[in-house]
């Protein structure tokens, strides 16, 4: 058998004073997970270039507002002007409240088209995650997926309502300011632009230190929220064995990593202001005291008192857009790095993707496997399996934990696909059928079966949607559940906690017995359904099963024995191979495996 290599973590920040720098594991495709986006965003393309017109109008705006000031200080020291002091005034007001007027209407329409951008992504999302083979389930946390779903989603947004409007703003600013300080004066833009060097190689030694620590970020709180899940649903086994010391030392652990992480994250990301408004300070400071030397030193016409005025105000919106796009850049990586991170999910191959499979109407249960060998991560967990359970049967799966049974009942129910040999139904390989239509003939009964946060009829109901109030009592009689839930103050309609919290173990299962009744499918498969009832109520659920799998082919997995007499067929498993089969008379005469097990349970109650 082949083992698997533990997953080797990326360096994590050990201390404060040593950040890891090596090998960064940087957004995979920042061009391709834009594009994905954007593609989203195109479902309200008119709103979102309504957006961007307002962004444009807002942008020249703002680069007028500082020209007339600049235009006013010179006729107020004497400069000739075409418009008077007055007029220009007007034109200030003016400028400045079409300036508020355009920078509301592009927030509020832009918030409009991020949420329903985010709308589409989250439902893309969860549709896919459903649509996933379970296997994909047990191959990551729950809690991760939920962070996908929330966090990053989320992360996604907030950056949609801000970003987009700041970033396109930032770009038109820059190359705005830029032309008309070019117009005003090329040498005090000279001397403006000089920063931008500094601040290039500055933004480049932080920016690849923030999109490691960012996508840490993320990931570090994926794992910390499957932990949480994870931790929150079995608080009862943490309370039952004391591990409560054990668990909060894990959670001491992830969330002192979380928030090294989040430390250095902020941290490098801190120096972006301080960096922005040291240059911006410097820039003040060449402009004014170069231009007002020159204004003093010669009688040049060129560069007015006005002029010094206007590009002190540029020179700060000019800084201003870089700071904003080196800014916005961390935010920017931070929300692609979690669409990213919900884009994988959403690349995974979904269960159903072959077109050539085909429906199968009516079922009779003839069911045969043929040499099925079944791997998961390079380990055979089935080997060589084959029997034939023929319509209306009873198969019987007996042997030690880990032995396959729960595989063979996974495979038969398409959770997972077999590796090699073939499995058929009524003689048609599964392979070239749909899921779906072989669940619709499929009913199941688990060691805990799931029961949703809604009413006690509804959860039965869960079994056939298009049940009556009538048939959804009745199978509950079959089960009896019935008299149990008359006793509850609302009866039928009383509503069940997460996972059906409130009631007992075996009420729950009780329901869940219930429900598989109403489905009244062709193949039922049990497994240990009668575990956690009482031994009074075992038998009337005995009885009550016996009624429901009769003429249908079931498979059931019992530790308990004396459950599985009856059984047409008893598969004795071990380490993922049969090796023994027949009915319990049989077997026990072969004096082999089964027959000790029998006679050791015997002994033990």
């Amino acid at each position: 058998m082949k083992t698997n290599k533990t997953d080797v973590k990326a360096p994590q920040p050990s201390s404060r004073h040593h950040p890891p720098i090596g090998k960064k594991p940087k957004v995979k495709n920042f061009r391709a997970t834009i594009t994905r986006i954007w593609s989203y965003i195109e479902t309200d393309k008119a709103m979102f270039w309504l957006v961007l017109a307002m962004v444009f109008i807002s942008s020249v705006l703002s680069l007028l507002g500082p020209y007339f000031i600049g235009v006013a200080v010179d006729v107020m020291t004497g400069s000739e002007f075409v418009f008077s002091f007055t007029t220009i005034l007007i034109i200030l007001a003016m400028v400045f409240i079409l300036h508020s007027v355009t920078l509301a209407l592009q927030n509020y329409w832009m918030i409009d088209v991020s949420q329903k951008t985010v709308y589409a992504m989250r439902k893309d999302l969860f549709e896919h995650v459903l649509r996933l083979p379970v296997i994909q389930f047990q191959k990551s946390q729950s809690g991760d997926l939920m962070s996908r779903l929330t966090n990053d989603i989320e992360n996604v947004s907030r950056t949609l309502n801000t970003a987009v409007i700041q970033l396109s703003t930032s770009i038109l600013t820059l190359i705005g300011t830029l032309a008309v300080m070019l117009w005003l004066s090329p040498l005090l833009t000279l001397m403006t632009v000089a920063i931008v060097p500094l601040m290039y190689f500055g933004m480049k030694w932080i920016t690849n230190r923030t999109s490691y620590y960012f996508k840490e970020q993320q990931k570090e709180l994926g794992d910390m929220t499957g932990f949480l899940e994870e931790t929150l649903s079995g608080h009862s086994m943490v309370k039952l064995f004391h591990q409560e010391h054990r668990v909060i030392e894990q959670y001491r652990t992830r969330n002192e990593q979380l928030r090294k992480v989040g430390y250095w994250a902020q941290v490098y990301s801190g120096f972006i202001p301080k960096l922005m408004n040291s240059l911006n300070n410097f820039s003040f400071a060449i402009i004014v005291g170069l231009g007002g030397w020159i204004v003093l030193s010669s009688n040049a016409t060129s560069i007015t008192i006005g002029i010094i005025v206007t590009f002190t105000t540029y020179a700060r919106q000019f800084t201003r857009p870089l700071n904003d796009l080196a800014n916005q850049f961390n935010t920017i990586l931070s929300a692609v790095a979690g669409a990213e991170r919900a884009f994988e999910v959403m690349d995974q191959e979904e269960e159903e993707l072959d077109k050539a499979k085909k429906d199968i109407k009516q079922v009779k249960g003839d069911i045969v496997f043929r040499n099925v060998t079944f791997a998961y991560k390079d380990e055979d967990v089935l080997t060589d399996i084959s029997f034939h359970a023929k319509p209306g049967q009873t198969v019987a799966l007996v042997g030690p934990t880990g032995a396959g049974k729960t595989t063979i009942i996974s495979l038969l129910a398409r959770f997972f696909e077999e590796v090699s040999g073939e499995i058929l139904l009524d003689g048609q390989s599964m392979k070239t059928l749909t899921n779906k239509s072989i669940r619709n003939h499929l009913g199941m009964v688990l060691q805990d079966s799931y029961l949703f946060e809604t009413s006690i009829r509804e959860n039965i109901r869960y079994g056939n949607l298009d049940a009556t109030d009538q048939e959804v009592e009745e199978a509950s009689r079959l089960a009896n559940a019935h008299s149990f839930i008359e006793q509850l103050p609302k009866q039928y309609d009383t509503l069940l906690e997460g996972n059906g919290q409130g009631i007992s173990q075996g009420q729950r299962q009780l329901i869940a017995i219930a429900r598989a009744m109403l489905a009244n499918p062709t193949i039922l498969i049990l497994d240990e359904a009668t575990s956690s009832i009482d031994t009074i109520t075992e038998i009337k659920i005995t009885d009550a099963l016996e009624k429901l799998m009769k003429g249908k082919t079931s498979f059931v997995i019992a530790h308990r024995l004396n459950t599985i007499e009856k059984a047409d067929i008893i598969l004795v498993l071990d380490e993922g191979q049969i090796i023994e089969s027949g009915n319990h008379s049989s077997l026990m005469k072969e004096k082999g495996f089964y027959a000790n097990l029998v006679s050791t349970q015997k002994v033990n109650e």
